[in-house]
């Protein structure tokens, strides 16, 4: 069966760049999702995200089934917790928060979740997630009790992003955090990238074309915008297939 992981490794060994928008239940309204998912049909975009750092119970599923019956894109989980799995998805990236020390965001909700996730169909991706110090708390520094590792600590950052490999996990995941000051920048993107050879996810903060393309130009393999859709629609439709070019 062809999954969602050997497609994101097939798309970047022929040069494709991978876009990712996350989708916040919390903040999304079921009514808007069709207008919005012919939007992402019409976008460069390649994979929806679905996720936030405390969703109440159900609306994960809800928002999900209504993406699904919009889109073929994949539709992959980025959860907050255990009560943000649905079947109803596509894939789940199974975080463990590396840049942080809190048992519970390493392994500890993992077990809880193996339950769940015993004979799921999800295709589950095994995720290193570290949180980067961006100007201002998080959402996610917040609920996981644990702090980011500073932007100027290149060399944490860098150790920890080879840990993560080095323990078999499938992806990396650079994130400054939804609404993030200052989106993690290219010195860190590239110095992540020399050090591994798994895939490079970089999101948070990033809410201009320039931003988008200083990211992949540094290294990063897939880019997740959310906060600036949010707060500026507009930005959808520079994604346009008609009208976007990247940079070469």
């Amino acid at each position: 069966m062809t999954t969602i992981y050997s497609n994101i490794i097939a798309s970047l060994k022929q040069g494709e760049k991978l876009l990712a928008v996350l989708i916040d239940p919390d903040k999304t309204d079921l009514i808007q999702i069709p207008s919005f998912m012919k939007k992402v049909e019409a976008s460069v975009i390649t994979h929806i995200f679905v996720g936030g750092s405390d969703v109440e119970t159900n609306a994960t599923q809800l928002l999900v089934t209504e993406i699904k019956r919009w889109t073929d894109r994949p539709v992959i989980l980025f959860p907050g917790d255990i009560n943000q799995l649905t079947e109803a998805a596509d894939g789940l990236l199974f975080l463990s928060l590396i840049s942080g020390r809190n048992p519970d965001f390493l392994i500890g909700k993992h077990v809880e979740a193996a339950k769940k996730l015993m004979h799921s169909n999800l295709d589950i991706i095994p995720t290193g997630y570290l949180l980067i110090e961006n100007g201002k708390e998080t959402a996610v520094q917040r609920v996981s009790g644990t702090k980011p590792i500073p932007r100027h600590d290149l060399n944490t950052i860098v150790q920890t992003v080879k840990a993560g490999a080095l323990l078999g996990l499938k992806l990396i995941y650079l994130e400054a955090g939804s609404g993030a000051t200052h989106p993690v920048n290219k010195e860190i993107i590239v110095a992540a990238r020399s050090v591994i050879d798994i895939p490079l996810i970089v999101g948070g903060g990033i809410k201009t074309m320039t931003q988008l393309q200083d990211a992949y130009e540094a290294g990063a393999d897939l880019v997740v915008i959310g906060t600036a859709i949010e707060e500026n629609a507009s930005f959808l439709d520079q994604l346009s297939l008609t009208s976007f070019k990247w940079n070469n």
